[in-house]
């Protein structure tokens, strides 16, 4: 199994980031993606891709939560960066107006830019979406060229909402731990995606899946997401992690 998306690199995993590993390991996990937030977690991804090369792959851009006043600068600094490492994926960027609407207009022109380096590098998108779907597409739909290939993380929309990001492009889905809860609403929209647009992700440290829901969350955890996607498909845990790892390889290009 490959967690698709998953913070190993943040400050939580500092005391135990090797053991860490090892569990995931233990569990099954081949590979790890590790998303971009800002310029000062670059430094960090960098070096766990340097320590474990064959295990971890990496990503560029800024998390839409971090867009400033000052997010021109540093969306430079990355693009600086682009072209000079082996970066799989651009990301994670998005629209996030959950909590402050502020950056509204810059979270749009940030994704804007951000999905025109896809197009430069050939690598594909992982978005964040949280509240700001209809601004997510209202970019894609004012791209001007054909879009780039990619992933909505952590995807919690509706029926509707799927159908709504198809119009735009045969794109992925990642489900992580919320499959898991009680009062999910993604168990429901899985026939909907498919199979072959689904990828598991973790999004550690965050949304522990059940049983460790409120717990730190870590890649070893990434069974009980499987395990949970398979019993709401009626199918075997091995056919999803079988058929995930094929589309998450087809993605990223590992």
């Amino acid at each position: 199994m490959i967690d698709s998306h998953t913070h190993l690199y943040c400050e939580d995993f500092d005391e135990d980031r090797q053991a860490m590993l090892q569990r995931a390991k233990d569990a099954g996990v081949t590979h790890v993606i590790l998303p971009n937030e800002n310029m000062n977690s670059v430094p960090r991804l960098k070096a766990m891709q340097q320590q474990w090369p064959d295990y971890v792959s990496i990503t560029i851009g800024i998390h839409p939560e971090e867009i400033g006043k000052n997010f021109r600068q540093e969306l430079d600094a990355m693009h600086a960066l682009l072209q000079n490492d082996n970066f799989v994926a651009v990301g994670e960027v998005g629209i996030d107006l959950y909590w402050d609407k502020t950056y509204r207009e810059e979270q749009m022109e940030a994704l804007n830019t951000q999905l025109h380096w896809c197009k430069e590098v050939d690598i594909p998108f992982i978005i964040h979406c949280r509240n700001g779907l209809d601004e997510c597409l209202n970019v894609m739909d004012n791209f001007g060229e054909p879009l780039p290939n990619g992933v909505f993380h952590s995807f919690t929309g509706n029926a509707n909402d799927v159908e709504a990001v198809r119009k735009r492009g045969d794109f992925y889905f990642g489900v992580n731990g919320i499959v898991t809860f009680k009062k999910s609403d993604v168990p429901a929209i899985l026939p909907i995606i498919g199979l072959n647009r689904i990828l598991l992700e973790t999004d550690s440290p965050y949304l522990a899946p059940v049983p460790h829901r409120g717990k730190r969350n870590e890649s070893a955890n990434i069974p009980f997401i499987c395990d949970s996607i398979a019993k709401y498909l009626g199918l075997s845990a091995e056919e999803v992690s079988a058929a995930t790892d094929c589309n998450t390889k087809a993605l990223f290009g590992i």
